[in-house]
């Protein structure tokens, strides 16, 4: 989109916050970068340009605005609805790909070389995965700065960063401040250090959002132990790369209240970049909603509580082995069986503001369980342990850099897995967007009362008309149905 001026013009006019995360507005005469919906007075025409990214405008030289904080827009939405491999490479460099193992490791895991990847990034972003990370690396310092009490050197390199002396020059051309200057900006105003441990933020998104769909699917399908709702809260234990943590997300006007407790912060960025593919909140819900409410079946479900979002997960592995315990029972049956698999296979945690004891268990755990300890028919344990060994040895991959089509190859591959199983496993732990349930019973009886075909292949044919957003398209066909995953608990 930052190609074509006159838009970008005008959306910048407007302070349209919708295209907040699709370009960055670099202003000539004042060497800052903003987003569309910047406060200040817009400049002249003449004196922006734009860029697809905030590291491109970062590599030019520009410093990031001090009222709007450009950095801390949503993620542009093209990276969730697309499955190509520069899509592919912006999802692992969100979750910290280039920090843990470098340009090669995110080349190896795409299976592109790393001068390919390099000049797609280039091509299409303005800048190669190097400046990406060193972008992701700067909010990250500025997140922990402005939020814990950290000395500047740990935060230097829970940030990702290999000095101080580059943490201090990055932050400083980034967001012209030295870090401590960004501290006591902070202390003045109404962020700053919380509970010791404890890092608060905002998550911010494009509105609008509907919470009812999003939170209580979390919190009507949440494994005991691992997830629960407790005063307005969805929270949760995560598994990170170096430890875990504990998070607590609010819906709220604006935003998504995020408080984070970790056992190592260099771990933030792959917590928050989890936190928001778990919610969805890099969608464009107004794009989403346009094509959907094009059909007139449909668009009374929409008008009656837009901005629905696709409930996803922190990890792709937990969420396939959850889909087979789901497998022909009810979600408080699900429930039962996974909260006795955290039981017997989790890690224990403490968590001294909750109830969350362990986290769920690893595919390492579960490959090496006795099938007969299992409560379940003989058929489904023979699934759920053949998911967990594929899952161990590495022969399925179901992450952020996953191909979507390949992976459903593979999981139709293995016994036990029908269509039920494999799209619902594309929509929330791959995140396809177009991911699509026709033989789930609650889309059958919605088909039903809406006068829908009422055959999966009918239904999959009419539904050809709601691509790419078939899996938001699933969210609304939900609602006919009075079901516990469509209200925020009281």
């Amino acid at each position: 989109m930052h190609t074509d001026t006159e838009r970008c013009v005008r959306a910048v006019r407007s302070k349209d916050a919708r295209f907040d995360g699709w370009f960055f507005t670099a202003v000539l005469t004042t060497g800052v970068y903003c987003r569309p919906s910047c406060p200040v007075v817009p400049p002249k025409a003449g004196n922006m340009t734009f860029y697809p990214s905030a590291a491109a405008c970062q590599l030019a030289g520009f410093r990031a605005c001090k009222r709007c904080r450009p950095d801390t827009s949503p993620g542009s939405p093209r990276w969730n609805a697309r499955a190509d491999s520069v899509a592919r490479a912006m999802r692992l460099i969100q979750d910290g790909i280039v920090d843990r193992e470098g340009v090669t490791g995110l080349a190896t895991r795409l299976g592109y070389s790393a001068r390919q990847i390099e000049r797609q990034l280039l091509a299409e972003l303005g800048a190669g995965p190097l400046a990406l990370a060193r972008s992701q690396r700067a909010q990250t310092a500025r997140v922990l700065i402005e939020t814990t009490a950290l000395p500047m050197a740990d935060i230097a390199f829970a940030a990702g960063f290999s000095s101080v002396r580059t943490f201090n020059e990055t932050v400083r051309a980034v967001f012209a401040l030295a870090p401590g200057e960004l501290r006591a900006r902070a202390a003045r105003g109404t962020e700053g250090p919380d509970t010791p441990g404890v890092i608060t933020l905002r998550l911010p998104y494009r509105a609008p959002l509907n919470p009812t769909n999003l939170f209580g699917h979390l919190a009507a399908t949440a494994v005991p132990g691992v997830e629960e709702w407790r005063e307005g809260a969805y929270r949760r234990t995560l598994a990170l790369p170096h430890g875990h943590g504990i998070v607590a997300l609010s819906p709220r006007p604006g935003h998504i209240a995020c408080r984070l407790s970790l056992t190592d912060p260099r771990d933030l960025t792959q917590a928050i970049s989890r936190c928001r593919r778990l919610l969805d909140l890099d969608a464009d819900p107004v794009a989403v909603d346009e094509q959907l409410r094009a059909d007139p079946l449909l668009a009374p479900l929409v008008d009656a509580g837009p901005g629905r979002r696709v409930p996803r997960t922190v990890d792709a592995a937990e969420f396939a082995v959850r889909a087979v315990l789901g497998q022909q029972v009810s979600t408080a049956a699900a429930r039962t069986h996974a909260a006795r698999l955290v039981t017997a296979h989790g890690v224990p945690v403490e968590d001294p503001e909750g109830g969350l004891t362990h986290l769920f268990p690893t595919p390492a755990a579960l490959a090496g369980l006795d099938p007969e300890t299992l409560a379940l028919p003989r058929a489904r344990r023979t699934t759920l342990t053949t998911l967990a060994g594929a899952l161990a040895d590495g022969s399925l991959e179901l992450g952020e850099g996953t191909d979507w089509d390949e992976a459903r190859s593979r999981l139709h591959a293995l016994p036990g897995f029908g269509p039920w199983t494999v799209e619902a496993i594309a929509m929330r732990s791959l995140g396809d967007p177009d991911a699509f349930l026709p033989t789930d019973l609650g889309i059958r009886r919605a088909a039903r009362t809406l006068g829908l075909p009422a055959t999966p292949a009918a239904l999959t044919a009419r539904a050809a008309h709601w691509r790419p957003w078939r899996a938001y398209a699933v969210q609304y066909l939900w609602t006919v149905d009075d079901h516990p995953i469509n209200h925020l608990p009281a």
